[in-house]
């Protein structure tokens, strides 16, 4: 045990254990006692100290309560939580995790006090060695925060170099370890706030039942009511709070985007959905993409598609339900479908959409390009709320949106001539590939009912993905699996590329299953699990763009992933790094279902086209 701060009392000649107890079980876990003040004459009232000696008495009491085992365990945190991660972080993340990391690590140290005292360990120190340990963790904390302080900007450095990314100016380290300091005590005090509320309720069942008993059915009550009222009050407060902001954000128009004059299109004059009932990205979606000169622009590059055979690609979308029903919604998919005879064209992909509606432009504008305009897409909105949202509050509505669109879909597909139908895909990103795989038990279900399926940047919680990937063959990275060798599904994860889908030998039959992912996507690798365990990717070799200084620390990397997960898609973050998804897009169609006579060559092509035109909005395509 590490000593606690010398007691000022001469009746205090050894140093208890810190009040770790205090903080995990309560004040009057560990009796201590103080000098008396000396009392006053009748009627005189003592001398008040001045404000500055006041406030150092406040700050020495307040030193004194805290844990020094939980002090040591919270700088060595602290340490830790400035190695690299996934992603390159601003400094406000840092601080976050930092914040969240130190006060993980103090409570660590907190419990492991009180269950020593618990257990009849005491140690005594003089007060002499109590001091000089106190002064040994003052100089340590002096010279390690410095010290990864600078080693933290180090990483983050060879990090960013690794991602192409360019050099950022040195990071605030002052407001950094401020604001780390802040959060860490802020939810400190928030504990001990709720550790009194405990002891008041154990004052109150304690005239009715023996004393230890009391103690910890108090702790039981606190803890359930706390989560009971977070999640049944607090959280749906703060869900039904967002849901009003992110829904008046859906209703507004962009003045930038024209109702579709195209009636291949949803919200065109034609279509049974009208343009302001689309929702924010339904009315993207709708109005941009390649135009047909665009098309027959790239078409005339190569030998696949006739230029003068090149089609306005058809785009229909549902926006949300006011009543929130997702088989309406749905219906009215099917029902553009019916009206734009989509049932003739060569590709039809029913996609996911992520928590507001968004469909990935590189996805749908690639699958165009690949198919001069001889393509369907058919997706619907089920969310006003951004996808973080839904990853932490709301995991039931994408898996059921996924369903009720695909059985939709399937049901009107399967009604068609076999001969003349399109080939039917299924595609999700992010949100939308964990919402699309709600559609499918497993690999036979996908393999049955689709034609292909691409789902890109799955969230680890995915249950086919976690089944694929818990079940691979052996020898197979974590970060690029091999799923009975590779006969239906395979894994892109090349950076910039999912190439390698080609690289596992034997035959891939169809239909196929194409996930692709990056080692460096914090929302594919994010999991509770790594708050005790370390993941097989940190084990096994790393993937091309993690550092090799990435290790797993308990607590500490739960909030490193955390953290990634905001950033994994930030706008500075180049294509085929993290959560960001663009060039894949072409190997994964490729792959899939490539028109007669597509090669290599057009791939690289579309690539090119990807990169350096972005396909321009206009109202004639929509």
């Amino acid at each position: 045990m590490t000593p606690d701060a010398p007691r000022q009392s001469e009746t205090a000649p050894s140093t208890r254990i810190a009040t770790a107890a205090e903080d995990v079980a309560g004040p009057g876990a560990t009796p201590e006692t103080s000098a008396r003040p000396d009392a006053s004459p009748r009627g005189e009232r003592p001398a008040r100290p001045p404000l500055r000696r006041r406030a150092w008495a406040w700050l020495q009491h307040y030193a004194r309560r805290f844990s020094t085992t939980g002090l040591v365990l919270a700088l060595l945190f602290f340490c830790y939580s400035l190695t690299p991660s996934l992603i390159p972080r601003a400094w406000y993340y840092q601080a976050l995790i930092t914040g969240m990391s130190m006060v993980g690590g103090y409570g660590i140290g907190a419990f492991v006090e009180w269950f020593a005292l618990k257990v009849g360990l005491r140690i005594r120190w003089s007060p002499r060695v109590s001091r000089i340990a106190w002064w040994v963790l003052g100089a340590a904390t002096l010279v390690l925060v410095p010290l990864f302080l600078v080693l933290g900007a180090r990483w983050q450095h060879e990090l960013r170099a690794l991602f192409g990314m360019p050099e950022q100016a040195p990071a605030n380290d002052v407001a950094t370890v401020f604001v780390a300091l802040l959060i860490a005590i802020g939810v400190l005090q928030l504990g001990r706030a709720l550790r009194r509320v405990a002891q008041w309720v154990s004052l109150v069942v304690d005239n009715i039942m023996p004393k230890p008993i009391a103690r910890f059915l108090s702790g039981v009550i606190v803890a359930v009511v706390v989560v009971l009222l977070f999640n049944g009050v607090i959280w749906a407060g703060v869900l039904h709070l967002l849901n009003n902001v992110y829904a008046s954000a859906n209703e507004q128009i962009d003045p930038k985007l024209s109702p579709p004059t195209s009636p291949e299109r949803s919200g065109s004059p034609e279509s049974g959905s009208s343009w302001e009932s689309l929702g924010a990205e339904g009315r993207r979606f709708v109005t941009l993409g390649p135009t047909q000169a665009e098309l027959a622009e790239f078409a005339a590059g190569g030998d696949v598609v006739d230029p003068a055979d090149v089609q306005v690609p058809i785009r229909v979308y549902a926006g949300l339900d006011p009543a929130g029903d997702l088989d309406a919604t749905a219906q009215r998919v099917v029902d553009e479908l019916d009206r734009t005879n989509a049932w003739d064209r060569s590709v039809l992909v029913v996609a996911t959409t992520t928590g507001t509606g968004w469909v990935d432009p590189g996805m749908s504008n690639s699958l165009e390009l690949m198919h001069g305009g001889d393509t369907a897409i058919a997706s619907m909105q089920y969310s006003y709320l951004p996808s973080w949202i839904s990853f932490v509050g709301d995991r039931s509505t994408p898996p059921n949106a996924g369903k009720a669109l695909y059985e939709a879909v399937y049901e009107a597909w399967a009604q068609q001539p076999e001969d003349s139908r399109p080939k039917l895909m299924a595609f999700g990103i992010s949100l939308g590939s964990f919402g699309a795989q709600g559609a499918f038990s497993g690999l036979q279900d996908m393999t049955t009912r689709t034609e292909g399926a691409m789902f890109v940047g799955t969230p680890n919680f995915t249950p086919n993905w976690t089944y694929f990937t818990t079940n691979r063959d052996q020898g197979s990275p974590e970060y690029s699996p091999v799923y009975e060798e590779g006969r239906q599904i395979r894994w892109g994860t090349e950076v910039s590329s999912a190439a390698n889908v080609w690289s596992v030998p034997g035959t891939w039959e169809t239909p196929r299953v194409v996930y692709v992912q990056h080692a460096s996507d914090g929302v594919t690798w994010w999991s509770p699990t790594t708050l005790w365990s370390e993941p097989d990717w940190m084990r096994e070799p790393r993937g091309p763009d993690v550092l090799d200084a990435v290790q797993w620390r308990p607590f500490v990397t739960f909030w490193q992933l955390t953290g990634d997960l905001f950033v994994a898609a930030a706008s500075d973050i180049p294509a085929g790094h993290g959560h960001v998804y663009y060039l894949e897009y072409a190997d994964g169609w490729s792959a899939l279902n490539a028109p007669a006579g597509w090669t290599d060559a057009d791939t690289a092509r579309l690539k090119e086209q990807m990169l350096t035109k972005q396909p321009a909005a206009s109202s004639s395509t929509g």
